[in-house]
Order: C-alpha cells, then sequence, then structure tokens
C-alpha cells in the first residue's frame, strides 16, 4: 500500500520544498486478534500532524501519519465484536483498552495502555505491523496511520457509523468534532446563560463555537488573528468575533465582569494566561491545544483559591468515542453542527507537503484526502 512516511522531523519551510512526507510503499500484515483492516477513505490534516513534522511533539521514527480519518471495514481479525466488514468507521486516535484506571473511571479518552502504545508507535493489541521496502520497522502515528491507502488498526479504534454520512463529513468526527465539541460539553460542561470565548480558530476551535451556540442563551466569543477565519466563525455561530489584541476590550463590552469559560485552542501558554484574566471570578479555562514542551505558564497562583478560578486540561474532549461521536452525527443531521465549514478542499494524496504549508500558514482549516482514488479494494 502507499503510506505517507516521516523519517526526520523538524524540516525546514517550505515543506513543499524540503518534503518531509515520502509517499512509500510499506508492507502491511493481515489484522491480528482484536484488530480490523481499514479502506481509508478520507484522511484529513490536522496540527497534531503538523506537529509531528516540526519537532514540537517527539515521535519514535519512521512513522506512517495521520490520525483523522473515516473508511470501510475490509477484514476482521480474530474475536472482534461489533464490527463487521462493509461497515463505515470513523478512526479514533486513543484506542482505550477498557480495563485500566483511567477507563474503569468512564475517561477512556485518558487510556493510560493508549498513552503508552501510541508514544512507542506500537498498536493496543500488538507490536506495528507496517514495514517499509527493506523490511525495516515503520511506526504507527496514534494508532491510526491514516495517510495510507489501508490501515490495520485495534477495533478499540473504530467506531461504526451509518452508511449514509459522507466521509468528507465523517473523517472530522473523529478528532476535531470530538476535541472541540468534547472540550465544551464534557470538560467545561457548559451551562445555559453562560458566556464563553474561543482562542484559535482551527478545526477544534471552530468545532467548540458550533457545540457552544447549541447550548440556551449563550454569548459565543470567537478570536483568532487570521481574518480570514472570522467570516467562518460567525457562519458557524459566534456572536462576536475579534483578533486577540482587541478581546479584552470586547469581552468587556458584551460580557461586564468577565467570561464563563475560556476554550484555548491554539496552544501556547501566554494565551493561557491570558484566557485565566479574562475570566469571573469561578470561570474556568479548557486548555485543548498543543504547546511546545517547553512552554511554561507563569501565572498567579492567588487567583485559583482567592477567585475560585480554574485550568482545566482536555485530552481528547473528555469524549467517549463511541457516545460522542453518535451524538456529533445527530446534531450534524439536525443541522446544529455545519461541519462542512470545516472542510476546506480535497487535494490529491502525492500533495500531502503542499497540505502541511498551507495548514501551517492558516490558508486551510480541514483538507482531505482520498488515498484510494481510483484504485480497488486491497
Amino acid at each position: 500500500m502507499r503510506s505517507a512516511v516521516l523519517r526526520e522531523a523538524g524540516a525546514s519551510r517550505p515543506y513543499a520544498d524540503s518534503r518531509p512526507l515520502s509517499i512509500e510503499t510499506l508492507a502491511v500484515t493481515p489484522p491480528r486478534a482484536g484488530e480490523v483492516g481499514i479502506r481509508i477513505e478520507r484522511a484529513s490534516l490536522c496540527h497534531s500532524d503538523l506537529s509531528v513534522v516540526n519537532g514540537a511533539r517527539p515521535r519514535p521514527l519512521p512513522m506512517a501519519l495521520g490520525h483523522e480519518a473515516a473508511g470501510v471495514v475490509e477484514s476482521v481479525g480474530l474475536g472482534v465484536k461489533g464490527v463487521a466488514v462493509g461497515d463505515h468507521v470513523v478512526l479514533v486516535f486513543v484506542p482505550s483498552c477498557g480495563g485500566c484506571r483511567e477507563c474503569l473511571a468512564g475517561r477512556p479518552a485518558l487510556c493510560s495502555r493508549a498513552a503508552e502504545v501510541n508514544g512507542s508507535g506500537d498498536l493496543l493489541h500488538g507490536a506495528s505491523v507496517l514495514s517499509d521496502a527493506r523490511g525495516a520497522r515503520v511506526n504507527h502515528h496514534l494508532g491510526v496511520s491514516a495517510f495510507a491507502e489501508f490501515a490495520v488498526v485495534a477495533a478499540e479504534s473504530v467506531v461504526v457509523i451509518d452508511r449514509d454520512v459522507p466521509f468528507d463529513v465523517a473523517a472530522m468526527f473523529g478528532c476535531a468534532a470530538l476535541t472541540g465539541m468534547g472540550a465544551v460539553f464534557n470538560t467545561a460542561q457548559m451551562q445555559p446563560g453562560q458566556s464563553v470565548v474561543v482562542f484559535g480558530l482551527g478545526a477544534v476551535g471552530l468545532a467548540a463555537v458550533m457545540a457552544a451556540t447549541t447550548v440556551p442563551d449563550a454569548t459565543v466569543i470567537a478570536v483568532d488573528p487570521n481574518f480570514d477565519k472570522h467570516g467562518l466563525a460567525l457562519r458557524a455561530g459566534a456572536d462576536a468575533v475579534t483578533t486577540p489584541e482587541g478581546a479584552a476590550a470586547l469581552i468587556a463590552e458584551l460580557v461586564p465582569g468577565g467570561i464563563d469559560l475560556a476554550i484555548e485552542a491554539v496552544g501556547n501558554a501566554n494565551v493561557m494566561g491570558a484566557c485565566l484574566e479574562m475570566l469571573v471570578r469561578g470561570g474556568a479555562v479548557v486548555s485543548v491545544g498543543l504547546p511546545h514542551p517547553v512552554q511554561q505558564l507563569v501565572v498567579p497562583a492567588l487567583q485559583f483559591a482567592g477567585s475560585g478560578k480554574r485550568l482545566l486540561g482536555s485530552h481528547m474532549g473528555d469524549a467517549v468515542p463511541d457516545r460522542d461521536i453518535a451524538r456529533s452525527i445527530e446534531m450534524w443531521r439536525a443541522g446544529r453542527l455545519p461541519m462542512e465549514l470545516l472542510h476546506t478542499d480535497t487535494a490529491a494524496f502525492e500533495d500531502i507537503n503542499d497540505g502541511l504549508d498551507a495548514l501551517a500558514d492558516g490558508r486551510v482549516v480541514r483538507r482531505l484526502f482520498a488515498p484510494n482514488q481510483g484504485t480497488g479494494p486491497h
């Protein structure tokens, strides 16, 4: 199969010239017990992919990248239940084991076993099944490796969906929707009448805007330096949009006394600190973005006990994938979650390095790829 492989992180920009991702032919073994084989119909570029390419999120290399995708089940390993050949599925980048401390506590997004294998480049039920033309191991990205024609994943990495959901939409439910919506509904547990500001209008931030606008009597403010994204935020339902420089003044005008909730989807410690300053007493900041590991957050400690402010981490939106993807699709069908707004375009698989530049420059929200376009089943 063809797959986009990263062999060295930290390539220089533009990526269209340095070409950190190479389209290679990889060998993949059939699904083992507990695994399924997926024909990838759509895969989309996410900042989490970009952070591996630029070295902000160190991963074992070489690695077949891609973690946000949808496809069709082509093969099923022994012992797999609830997934059958021909099913349409959304892929999920945290394959919860069901037996660790976090899973037993009802927080599968924090599965410790998944964190271990995602960090090592393995799968939940065994070592990597990918190898290159020389027979050398290639690591999996977050248990998915979706920038490829085919993927072998743990059965716990897929959620079966109705076949009438377009793949262009379905692909974005496994990361952008889970993370953005989950930050609002699961982590923040936003209540009617509350106000929220969302910093960072990538796919996750825009999904958070969409989710917040479904809360009755909410006030939703969106913030991004990229003016091209302001219109998207308004179409997603935001009441007002501004640049980071204008955020404090706009919040003071629309929500005197401070904002109830702030969703930080930038991945910047300074933005997290600024969000804390904008909160009303008892308000909460939800950290969704992925700062570079060297970044440090320095804030006045007294605002927590002194003002009851909270700083909440949100990994994959604290999602329960089966429940939350079904909820996302239901809201999409009802017109309350217009995920199509996030789909900027669909590009040729061979142009994936150009897509990295477009994402890094803020020219796209979600660029999708169809690795199997013009090819037959595996």
